[in-house]
């Protein structure tokens, strides 16, 4: 009887367990650009990719941090700033260089760290103190990653990664060429 009331149990169990459904999660992506010949200097983003566990809603974004339009001003002065979403052949011929999957909480807190670096008044992007890099830095270090901005990485985006991703050694990320 007790060996059946116990079988029972584990049946109930299993039914329950199994109705539930697998927890979403988003995964964050994080790229360099290496920079191009006509326009597009290196860079750094993020890509979200994933589904909320809360809502059940899709995410599939992107962004970066940049100075609104370049001009000189840019090597040596605050200029105005914008986070920008970069388009899918830019991603595409991005560097990835590694991933992380957050749950909705942390998703949250990236993109209000999002906004509050697109909503700072005035001019906020400065090309070596507050760059894409440092916006990036911040993203990385809400998902848990010792993520700091020595001054020889601040205008190389893709070595700056490849210096996360060996200080984080649990990410198992190589070092992109």
């Amino acid at each position: 009887m007790m060996s059946r009331l116990l079988a029972l149990l584990a049946a109930t169990l299993g039914l329950i367990l199994s109705a539930i459904p697998a927890a979403a999660e988003v995964t964050v992506t994080f790229h360099s650009f290496n920079g191009s010949l006509f326009g597009r200097y290196p860079h750094t983003f993020v890509s979200f990719e994933g589904t909320l566990d809360s809502t059940g809603t899709h995410v599939s974004e992107n962004f970066g941090f940049t100075a609104k339009s370049v001009t000189p001003a840019v090597l040596t002065s605050w200029v105005r700033h914008e986070v920008h979403s970069e388009g899918a052949e830019y991603i595409a011929a991005s560097n990835i260089h590694f991933s992380v999957s957050v749950d909705d909480a942390t998703y949250l807190a990236m993109k209000a760290e999002v906004f509050t670096w697109e909503d700072m008044p005035g001019k906020f992007y400065q090309l070596d103190s507050n760059n894409c890099v440092h916006f990036v830095a911040a993203i990385a270090r809400i998902a848990g990653l010792e993520a700091d901005v020595p001054r020889e990485y601040v205008r190389r985006p893709k070595s700056w990664l490849n210096y996360i991703a060996a200080k984080n050694p649990e990410l198992g990320a190589a070092a992109v060429d």
